[in-house]
């Protein structure tokens, strides 16, 4: 094969048919096309610029909305997982009054067999504890002032010392509050001072 052919064979294999630029010389007739071009081009890219800055925003902005939601989310939860053991408790402190009930009773309850009385206040306890493992604890404000936020008065009871009028002098029924909430007001007698 001659040189000839070889260009030709060349000529007919091209795998690139995009880099077939002619160059002529025109730049005088085609300076405003270009330019034209070109600032169509910077254009372009400008607004494509700004449709991607909006884009990322408006994704971030939605990636921390999404996490935000995600916290308040597992917020609830665990608030409402504190709170779904509250009927279940409200159903047992009666037994917790019942037990309190029969300690106060000191005459009666001395009167009982030693054992017996020292296995039920066990079993008092161990209730007590289970209880406090779930967040339950008694309200039992004996000696301090009254709190109309948290205690219920029953009775008004006369003082001779000043320093006793408002004091909780007798809790009637102990209180009670569930991981920080009260869910029963302890029913208190209070001190009334007047001259």
């Amino acid at each position: 094969m001659t040189n000839d052919e070889n260009k030709i064979i060349e000529e007919e294999i091209d795998t690139d048919p995009g880099d077939d630029v002619v160059f002529e010389d025109a730049s005088e007739n085609l300076a405003p096309e270009i330019k034209d071009r070109t600032d169509k081009l910077k254009a372009r890219i400008k607004e494509l610029e700004k449709k991607n800055a909006e884009l990322l925003d408006s994704w971030q902005r939605d990636k921390a909305d999404f996490v935000n939601s995600r916290k308040r989310d597992e917020e609830q939860k665990r608030e409402f997982l504190k709170f779904a053991k509250a009927d279940t408790i409200a159903e047992i402190i009666p037994v917790l009054d019942s037990f309190e009930s029969a300690f106060k009773n000191k005459e009666s309850w001395e009167k009982v067999d030693k054992n017996w009385r020292v296995g039920v206040e066990y079993i008092q306890s161990q209730l007590m504890t289970a209880l406090n493992n779930h967040g339950l604890s008694a309200i039992n404000p004996l000696g301090q002032q009254f709190d109309s936020k948290r205690d219920e008065a029953v009775e008004n009871i006369k003082v001779d010392l000043e320093s006793d009028d408002g004091k909780i002098l007798e809790v009637v029924q102990v209180g009670y509050e569930l991981n920080g909430k009260e869910i029963r007001p302890p029913k208190v007698k209070i001190g009334h001072y007047s001259n």
